[in-house]
């Protein structure tokens, strides 16, 4: 590990290094002469609260919260936020309490998306939620809760959606170095490594995770399943600039160190598509593996129609990080039972 993460304050939430694992059927029902060898990294294998990706970002959130002596963690994201649920169940382990300001940022309201899922799961690890519509400032909600408790005497954490500080980032930065040491290995190198990017903080942390080990942040692509691509680009350079800051301040990105993609987002966060529900039942129905329908589902999607076009070498392997939020599946039943 980098000797500047080694010194920073952490709460173990993720125990070791999550497999990577090759999807030899999906290759042969893909069917393509030179679809590339693929091979996922299973960041949904983690045991608390379900698993995800979010874990790895908690550790550093968490850690630091403790560190300062709070006693609440708040965060806040959509209804069906997988960062609210993980935060939910780490702030249970950590013995901190948990405040959630959630919006109604994607537009379903079916039984399904109200009650099930993320938010069953928040009830279940004991977070207190405030429910808040689509353009509320979440972040100055969330803040000026923490200055209530404050006046109670008590001391609150605050972050904002997907955990995606800096901080939080170096998660992602530890996962860079897994990545770096499994190839080793497995004796291969990944061509591309391909997830979705939501709040930013996953790419930006693996971004920054390689170039502080002289490795090569570009062969990292995302999928923007949040923003329009202008705007996802922006915050994720920015993060990860910011990121990097935090453990290697000699080094600096170039062009085409960060590379994202536009193509999947549909008509927005949160929004079906006809790729991202191909993509979930192809990857279910080849290797038993379950993709999210917000996030995994569509950058998967995206890694799929990559292949179809010859978009990417096919002697290179590709690496899908598979980042976790089984429990939307869950959410929206409506959705895929009408498709």
């Amino acid at each position: 590990m980098h000797s500047h993460l080694g010194k920073l304050p952490r709460f173990d939430l993720v125990e070791g290094c999550t497999p990577i694992e090759r999807l030899s059927r999906l290759e042969q029902k893909l069917g393509y002469e030179g679809c590339p060898p693929i091979y996922v990294k299973r960041d949904d294998l983690m045991g608390i609260g379900g698993g995800g990706n979010k874990l790895r970002k908690l550790e550093f959130l968490i850690g630091e919260a403790l560190n300062q002596g709070c006693d609440t963690f708040i965060t806040t994201g959509a209804r069906q936020s997988n960062h609210a649920r993980l935060s939910a169940a780490a702030s249970a382990r950590a013995g901190l309490s948990c405040e959630l300001v959630l919006t109604d940022t994607v537009a379903r309201d079916d039984e399904a998306y109200r009650r099930n899922g993320n938010v069953l799961l928040d009830d279940l690890f004991g977070a207190i939620c405030h429910r808040r519509p689509a353009d509320v400032d979440a972040l100055a909600v969330a803040q000026e809760r923490a200055e209530q408790l404050s006046a109670k005497g008590r001391r609150a954490y605050v972050v904002g959606s997907g955990g995606s500080s800096p901080l939080g980032c170096l998660g992602y930065a530890v996962c860079a170095e897994e990545i770096i040491a499994q190839e080793k290995d497995l004796g291969l190198r990944f061509g591309r490594i391909i997830l979705p990017n939501g709040s930013s903080g996953t790419h930006a942390g693996l971004a920054a995770g390689l170039k502080a080990a002289g490795d090569e942040p570009g062969r990292i692509e995302s999928f923007t399943v949040l923003a329009p691509i202008k705007k996802a680009r922006a915050v994720t350079i920015d993060l990860a600039v910011r990121t990097l800051a935090l453990i290697d301040p000699a080094s600096a990105f170039v062009e085409g160190d960060i590379v994202v993609t536009d193509g999947q987002l549909g008509e927005g966060y949160g929004v079906p598509t006809d790729a991202m529900f191909e993509a979930v039942k192809l990857v279910a129905r080849s290797e038993g593996l379950l993709l999210d329908p917000v996030y995994g589902g569509k950058a998967f999607a995206g890694l799929i129609a990559a292949i179809r076009e010859g978009a990417w070498p096919n002697e290179e392997p590709v690496l899908f990080v598979m980042t976790g939020g089984l429990p939307g599946l869950f959410a929206y039943e409506l959705a895929f039972r009408q498709n």
